[in-house]
């Protein structure tokens, strides 16, 4: 084992949501001063998570075909990224290759800060984007104004990713309840749940959980149309509509009702999938992201199904690639990328529970991951990708938890709710 793998190992085994900090030799359009020698890295995904599997791998490669390249480390979170992001991409502490959020408010504001390489010229030398999806390649690309779906590359997706329900059979079939089909059948199954003082959904208001639970019952009342009006600007978005205020009663309702727990106001994600994992919440509605997790840990038996009744869900490409445009070695950089694009480490990344984006079908061999990517496949095929709600503007994803809050403690009416993410975004959104 090298000294730079050992560096590495000896950091990840410090905390599940360690980043990896990597570095590399000189490119062009900004910075370039890097001796070669040191590739910095930064990426949020627990070591046991498919993406912390496939990248691990990838920087075993890595090391292979660059010899004498020292690996850096440091712990990063998404949630600490995410807050210093800008800060950091204009200062001298700049990665040279970095893991962050997609979409208008996080890569889209970076690049239109002029803090993010352009990657264009390397997505079409190296062949990037004939391996990515239109669906997918939707948040890489960004506009003068740094709106999604158009223009130059800022990043680059070697994954992606969906929602989707998580239900721990063994309580499904302990109390008699069958799979749901509709979401008539999904809120029986809940009712039953409460009934035998068990509270279904487990949930987290302090992040990203509760707010993507709201968005999904919108979606469930929404077409194509309505996510381009509001993602994309294309179009007016009614934030009293009649697909937000369903979702937004729905949501209130269900709080009433007792399939949120009142608690899970301050509940963070990762409490929320620790109680699935636990078993002691029925039913989980997030991302394939905990997928791997939930593959490695869980000590019952468990499925997944799409969200019953729509055509729409949260989903897109994953986070992305980026260089910073300050970074010091960004040839190196590319190469990273380069070979997590590979075959080799897509497959890897198929068979751990990722939804990759340029795998062999027929090397992806566990069934549950093979099931997983059929899902997204036929999510993608209908144009069912739906982005997530905190993406159209700056600071959004902060106003949409403290409002989803009030909504779980009672703090705020539905109509109150969407009148203050009505004027958030309103505030902010590009004049088009």
């Amino acid at each position: 084992m090298s000294t730079a793998r050992r560096r590495m190992t000896a950091v990840a085994a410090v905390a599940l949501g360690g980043a990896l900090l990597l570095t590399s030799c000189g490119g062009s359009d900004g910075g370039g001063s890097g001796d070669g020698r040191t590739l910095r890295l930064w990426h949020y995904e627990g070591p046991d998570s498919a993406m912390g599997v496939a990248w691990n791998a990838a920087i075993e490669e890595f090391e292979k075909t660059h010899p004498g390249v020292e690996v850096e480390f440091e712990e990063k979170g998404f949630e600490q990224i995410r807050k210093t992001a800008p800060m950091v991409l204009n200062s001298s502490d700049a990665p040279d290759l970095m893991e962050y959020n997609k979409g208008n408010a996080t890569a889209g504001l970076l690049s239109r800060q002029g803090l993010l390489t352009d990657l264009t010229p390397e997505v079409t030398a190296r062949g990037w984007d004939k391996k990515i999806g239109a669906g997918v390649r939707t948040t890489s690309q960004y506009d003068t104004d740094g709106v999604m779906g158009s223009g130059k590359w800022y990043g680059v997706p070697n994954y992606a990713e969906y929602t989707m329900v998580f239900y721990n059979k063994d309580l499904f079939a302990k109390h008699g309840i069958t799979e749901p089909t509709t979401l008539g059948e999904l809120t029986a199954a809940m009712d039953e749940f409460v009934d035998a003082g068990i509270t279904p959904l487990a949930n987290a208001g302090a992040e990203y959980m509760a707010q993507q639970y709201l968005y999904q019952l919108a979606l469930s009342r929404a077409d194509r149309s309505w996510v381009d009006a509001y993602q994309l600007y294309e179009g007016e978005a009614d934030f009293h509509d009649a697909a937000w205020t369903y979702g937004a009663e729905t949501f209130a309702d269900w709080v009433e009702k007792g399939y949120f727990s009142e608690r899970s106001t301050g509940t963070k994600s990762e409490d929320a999938g620790v109680s699935f994992i636990q078993g002691k919440a029925p039913i989980l509605f997030s991302g394939s992201w905990w997928f791997g997790r939930f593959e490695a840990e869980n000590q019952f038996d468990w499925g997944t199904f799409p969200w019953p009744d729509t055509d729409l869900t949260l989903g897109s490409g994953g986070n992305l690639w980026v260089v910073p445009k300050g970074a010091e070695n960004k040839e190196l950089a590319y190469d990273f990328i380069d070979i997590t694009m590979s075959e080799k480490i897509q497959n890897l990344l198929g068979n751990e529970g990722g939804v990759p984006v340029a795998a062999d079908p027929d090397a992806v061999t566990d069934p549950r991951a093979k099931e997983l990517i059929a899902d997204f496949n036929a999510l993608a095929e209908k144009d069912g990708l739906a982005f997530y709600p905190d993406w159209p503007v700056p600071g959004f994803y902060d106003v949409l938890v403290s409002e989803t809050q009030k909504l779980i403690t009672g703090g705020a009416d539905p109509d109150a709710f969407l009148d203050a993410i009505g004027e958030a975004y309103e505030k902010d959104a590009p004049k088009r």
